[in-house]
Parts: structure tokens; C-alpha cells; sequence
């Protein structure tokens, strides 16, 4: 089944080979030399992604032990009129700005406005009598249990009239809560709605301008700001989705409500925010007890970790532990805290998904962290193998590039998105192929059985997708698709 395949996102929230030697992995760049060879090999590695994810344009910026190492553009901001991605280009970050957020909130915590454990209704008036227990916290964490003022399905806000903000608000707070606050973690736009107003109200001043004085003119972001498509925003990147064959693109139209600009909203580029996150880092914006408060992993009633700090997602692992900003599938940043990195990448394809490189890119400079999670490279190296030697034999060769550069199995979700990649350019017998392994390495993956079955489904092989699809369906009896093709190609 397809997890990966771009679609219209909910905006809150494109061939260079590469030469033999840029195989090698490389040693942390400590060096002048070293430090252009990892440059070189992140290139080729961020371009063959946008080849494969069919990006535009996008810029990367790398931050290590407080200054920026690497910044680049690629592509262009605007396809209608082949305008390429320069130093200027802002693009949007869609839900990464509720990190912004969660450094407003504790800079008002830092000045004794706000406490963190008090309940929303010691600050807030006219609030439902049910919302007015939930923390400071739950709001940041997504832990709330309130009902989301946007309509997850449709992408509108709830209510009669879905341009409506004033209705909408009316109308969520008419809604019944979903669950007790801190028994469950669920994102949600009403969280920061809520969180703005607490700014607000807490600050004296509106909540654009509070992030705009406290945050970006002391880090120097002087061409960030807030605005979506109805806004004028010079150098802006222009927003494409993919259209559903995959085959060309369409047009984004942003849409963040004033009122909901504390969970989405705000355009910078990728070297501006490199000086934000140095000034957050180097105490400029929060002390440093307060930055490691906004990060600390947050927990559920129960105790079980909550999947969110104070407005940053934890990336939770054994080691080598990040915090992040992740907004709309195309814009992302990840914090290293103990290895003094940071890695951003900016993108204008929403569904690009460009959260998914940053580990690897950070593996260039931690060799430790290549270790671990190394796998979408090994997935990289082996797409290259496959397209200069084929695709037969893929296990050997994933092997063959495995021990050679000390990786990682690539995730099953790596392979999957690569061959449905495939699928979408007509080309069958090579995802088989993908998928083959995936269920070699995942052989009790129900999705990558039924994506197996999918690519032999459209190379003609039915009795094969049969096959896959019924093992599918054992391994997760709940999987509703293969129960459909399965009504199609065996009905007996």
C-alpha cells in the first residue's frame, strides 16, 4: 500500500550521476579537504533526491558547534517562471512555526508570565468550562484533547461556513472534547490557537508582533515575516503539490488564517534560520536552562512519552537524540543538542517530505549517527547501483554497498516510496523488484506485501499478487485495500 505518494496536503502544518570516489563515506569533516568532500557528497545526495521526489527547489543549511558550515540552494522557486533558488528564496515553513511558538512561550515563562503546569483558564476568560483545565504544556504537546477548529479530512475549518474564522471558533468550542487533557497525544490547531491568545494576552502586544520583535530582530531575520497566498511576500517560492498520477504539478494555494498564525504561517529561508537557531542556541533568545526546559521530552498521565516537547517534535532513539520543526511535508529542521549540529532543508514541493534526509545528511558530520540511521543512504548508494548495473539482484548489491560503507538496512519505508516512485513512472518490473526486497528485509511488513502485490498487479502477474495480497491480509486483517483487489482478482 502506498503511505508515500504526494497528495493535497493540509498547509498548516528535480541527473547527475555520482562519480565512483563520491562513494566512499566520508570521515568527519575536520579538514578543508574533508569539508569539500562531504559538501560535494551531500550535493549529489540532496540532488538525487529531488530527482526522485521530483522537488523543484530547495536550500539546505548545515550548523555545527554554533556556526554555519554548508548553506546551498538547488532548483528553482518558480516553474511558471524559471526562477532559481538564490540565497533570498523564502520559502514556507507551514507547522514548523509552531517551534516559534514554543520559544515565544517560554520566553514569557523566563519572565515569570507564564507558568507552564497552570491551567489555560487562569489566564483565558469565556472559555468552555471543560477546556479550562488544560495545561500550558498539553496545549504545546498536542495533549489537550480538544477539538481541532480545522477539519483533518478537508482541510477547512469546522463550521457552517468554512471561511469563517469567527464562526469557526464559535463552533469548536461548541464541539465535545475528545479526550481527558494529558491521556492522549493528538495533533491539533487549536492547541496554538489558543496558545497565540495566551501570548497575547500575557505580552500585551499581537502575537505576528511579539515573534517578530523578540525573535527575529534579535537573530537578524530581516526578510522573514508571516503571510500565506493572499499576502505579497517578495522572493517568495512558489508551492507545487504533485498531482495524483505524479505526473506534473499543480499549484498550492496557501491559506493561513490570522487567527491560526501561531501553528503556521511563516516564510524564511534557509540562512535565516540558521541564525535563529544559533541565537537560540548561544542564549540570545532564551537562557540556556530554558532551551533544554523548551526541548525535555514531555509525558502522557499514564507516564508513556508524549511524541512532543514544548512546540518542537522529539525524535526519540538511543543516542544521538534531535528535536525538530516539521511543517506541510516540504520544509523541516532538526536540532542535535548533544552533537552540536543542526541540518535544515527547505523545499517548495509540499509532500517532498524533506524530514526524511536530514538524518542523513547529518550523518556526514557525526559517523555515529550514520551508524544508526544511515539507511536512507544505503538507499541512495543503491539506487545508484541499480540504474548503472540494473535492478536484478538487489539483496547482493545492498549487501555489497552495507559492508563496504559501514550502513544500515534501509527503513522499509525508504523502499517502499522508491517503488512506488517506479510505479508511478510506468515502470512495474523495477518496482517488483524494490518491493521484493523490501519483503526480504520486512518479511513480516503487511504494507510492503501489499505494495508487492501492487507492482505485480500492474506488471500482469496475478496469480503473484494474489499471493502477496492474501499474505497482506494475514499479517494485518484490517488492510481494506487488499481486501478490495482481492474482490477484483479472486473473487472465488
Amino acid at each position: 500500500m502506498n503511505t508515500h505518494f504526494p497528495s493535497v496536503l493540509l498547509i498548516l502544518a528535480l541527473g547527475v550521476a555520482l562519480a565512483p570516489d563520491a562513494l566512499a563515506a566520508p570521515a568527519v569533516p575536520a579538514s578543508r579537504q574533508q569539508a569539500g568532500r562531504a559538501e560535494r557528497d551531500i550535493a549529489a545526495f540532496v540532488q538525487d533526491e529531488m530527482r526522485e521526489r521530483r522537488i523543484p527547489g530547495l536550500q539546505i543549511a548545515v550548523i555545527r558547534h554554533g556556526k554555519v558550515v554548508l548553506k546551498r540552494n538547488f532548483g528553482l522557486a518558480s516553474l511558471q517562471y524559471q526562477v532559481p533558488v538564490t540565497d533570498a528564496s523564502l520559502f514556507s515553513i507551514n507547522s514548523a512555526t509552531k517551534a516559534f511558538t514554543g520559544v515565544a512561550v517560554m520566553q514569557l515563562v523566563q519572565e515569570g508570565k507564564i507558568d507552564l503546569a497552570a491551567p489555560i483558564g487562569q489566564y483565558l476568560t469565556g472559555l468552555p468550562s471543560a477546556w479550562q483545565a488544560v495545561t500550558v504544556t498539553q496545549l504545546l504537546n498536542h495533549t489537550s484533547g480538544l477539538p481541532d477548529v480545522l477539519d483533518q479530512r478537508s482541510g477547512k475549518l469546522v463550521g457552517p461556513q468554512p471561511d469563517d474564522a469567527d464562526a469557526a471558533w464559535q463552533a469548536v468550542q461548541a464541539m465535545s472534547v475528545e479526550a481527558a487533557p494529558g491521556e492522549r497525544y493528538r495533533y491539533n490547531q487549536t492547541n496554538y490557537v489558543l496558545l497565540a491568545q495566551l501570548i497575547e494576552r500575557q505580552s500585551g502586544q499581537p502575537f505576528t508582533s511579539f515573534i517578530r520583535h523578540r525573535q527575529f530582530d534579535v537573530a537578524g531575520m530581516r526578510h522573514s515575516g508571516f503571510g500565506d497566498a493572499k499576502d505579497v511576500v517578495v522572493g517568495k517560492a512558489s508551492s507545487y503539490v504533485l498531482d495524483r498520477g505524479g505526473n506534473g504539478y499543480r499549484n498550492v494555494i496557501e491559506d493561513f488564517p490570522v487567527f491560526m498564525r501561531a501553528g503556521a504561517g511563516i516564510n524564511s529561508n534557509a540562512g535565516e534560520l540558521a541564525n535563529w537557531l544559533i541565537a537560540l542556541q548561544s542564549g540570545r533568545l532564551l537562557a540556556p536552562a530554558t532551551v533544554a526546559r523548551l526541548w525535555q521530552p514531555t509525558s502522557l498521565n499514564d507516564g508513556k512519552p508524549a511524541p512532543w516537547a514544548l512546540g518542537w517534535p522529539t525524535i526519540g532513539r538511543d543516542g544521538h537524540r534531535a528535536v525538530a520543526g516539521i511543517g506541510g511535508g516540504r520544509s523541516a529542521f532538526y536540532v542535535y543538542p548533544d552533537d552540536g549540529l543542526a541540518v535544515i532543508i527547505l523545499s517548495n514541493l509540499a509532500g517532498g517530505q524533506p524530514e526524511q534526509l536530514i538524518d542523513t545528511v547529518a550523518g556526514f558530520y557525526v559517523p555515529g549517527l550514520r551508524q544508526q540511521r544511515g539507511g536512507a543512504y544505503a538507499a541512495h548508494l543503491l539506487r545508484n547501483k541499480a540504474a548503472s548495473t540494473g535492478f536484478e539482484g538487489l539483496e547482493q548489491k545492498l549487501a555489497v554497498i552495507r559492508r563496504q560503507h559501514g550502513l544500515p538496512e534501509p527503513a522499509e519505508d525508504d523502499l517502499n516510496a522508491w517503488g512506488y516512485r517506479l510505479l508511478g513512472r510506468q515502470q512495474p518490473k523495477q518496482a517488483v523488484a524494490v518491493f521484493q526486497l523490501g519483503v526480504q528485509l520486512y518479511p513480516q511488513g503487511a504494507n510492503g506485501h501489499d505494495s508487492l502485490a501492487e507492482a505485480y498487479e500492474a506488471d500482469g502477474a496475478t496469480a503473484l499478487a494474489v499471493t502477496h495480497y492474501r499474505r497482506s491480509l494475514e499479517l494485518n486483517p484490517g488492510n481494506t485495500h487488499a481486501v478490495a483487489r482481492l474482490r477484483v482478482l479472486a473473487p472465488d
